[in-house]
């Protein structure tokens, strides 16, 4: 029925110019009779071999692949979503994880600074000590080499005293004695 009534409205539209032509209109002389009939023709032709049929079958098939082609953009846009927030979450781990190391590097640096302080503070305070020793040892010397001198000093006047007060057979056994003496007190 609707191809019916599709088939009328078309008719009734091309026949408008054909009312308009002078002569008779079912004639075969008139030229817009013969295309109208081509026309009507070409038409039926197209139908009995279900054209609109293909046409549309071929148009739904399109319709369909259009559809498959957006389900299919929607999917990968979906996993690309996707997959740059597991990549924006990688780059806040590896982000937590510089900044860690950072602050580590940081806190060992620190720690490195702090001993290296302590050690030179340590060293400083060794070869203060070792040059405490040596002065001590230095101051010690020298005390020992002045009495040494005195004591030779001391003796060499006790023997000039000596031998200018004794004479000389006095002498030998004076010196004898003061340089066991001497040799007594300095051991």
């Amino acid at each position: 029925m609707n191809r019916l009534f599709a088939i009328a409205a078309a008719a009734a539209v091309t026949a408008g110019p054909a009312a308009a032509a002078t002569g008779p209109f079912f004639s075969l002389r008139n030229t817009n009779f013969i295309v109208l009939i081509s026309f009507l023709v070409f038409i039926g032709v197209l139908f009995y071999f279900n054209v609109p049929k293909m046409l549309g079958g071929l148009l739904d098939k399109r319709a369909d692949g259009i559809r498959n082609d957006l389900d299919e953009a929607r999917r990968l846009r979906e996993e690309a979503q996707e997959i740059y927030a597991s990549y924006e979450r990688r780059q806040r781990e590896v982000k937590t994880q510089a900044d860690q190391i950072v602050a580590n590097a940081k806190r060992e640096a620190e720690a490195q600074a702090a001993k290296a302080q302590a050690d030179l503070a340590t060293s400083i305070e060794r070869r203060l000590q070792a040059a405490q020793d040596q002065i001590t040892s230095a101051e010690d010397d020298a005390v020992r080499a002045v009495r040494d001198r005195a004591v030779q000093t001391a003796v060499a006047a006790a023997a000039s005293i000596l031998a200018q007060q004794v004479s000389a057979g006095q002498r030998s056994a004076g010196i004898d004695e003061a340089i066991t003496d001497v040799a007594q007190r300095l051991n």
